[in-house]
């Protein structure tokens, strides 16, 4: 018998975006990178991106590797399945300072996080839920259905 992931689970690398209808789990895992998910409570619809890079520069391919890409794109998956702005809810994580720089200058975690909070009030997509920052890794897990999220800290070494 084989065995295998169901066609209801996703697993977000960087720069994935998923948006579904239904009964689906999507999952990532985050140090400094983000993910967003949005749901539409109407619609049982939900979606999630996960971005290493608060912005793209304009350099090379518009990849939704970063942040102002990975939310316009997902906003717009989730307005494919024919989800109304207005009802879409946000819910963000990640932004770890898992890695120390040197000088402490990189910051990406810190300025990943307010890509996101800028990003969404840009787009007008109030933010319900949010669990960010420190210095640990979380592994999140998404359902669009009902919109609940499950997330877990990795623990301290």
């Amino acid at each position: 018998m084989l065995t295998g992931r169901p066609d209801n689970q996703h697993f977000l690398l960087p720069g994935a975006i998923v948006a579904k209808s239904g009964e689906h789990i999507l999952t990532t895992v985050l140090g400094s990178c983000i993910a967003v998910c949005l749901w539409d409570p109407t619609l049982q619809a939900g979606g999630m991106n996960h971005y290493k890079l608060p912005l793209w520069n304009g350099d090379g391919l518009p990849s939704p590797k970063f942040g102002n890409i990975a939310v316009s794109k997902l906003v717009q998956a989730m307005m494919d399945l024919g989800c109304r702005r207005d009802n879409l809810r946000a819910k963000v994580f990640g932004g770890a300072a898992v890695i120390q720089s040197a000088s402490g200058l990189l910051n990406v975690g810190e300025r990943n996080i307010q890509a996101a909070k800028d990003l969404l009030s840009e787009e007008r997509i109030p933010i319900v839920a949010m669990d960010v920052g420190g210095e640990l890794s979380r592994k999140v897990i998404f359902h669009t259905k009902d919109g609940a999220v499950f997330m877990k800290k990795a623990q301290p070494q």
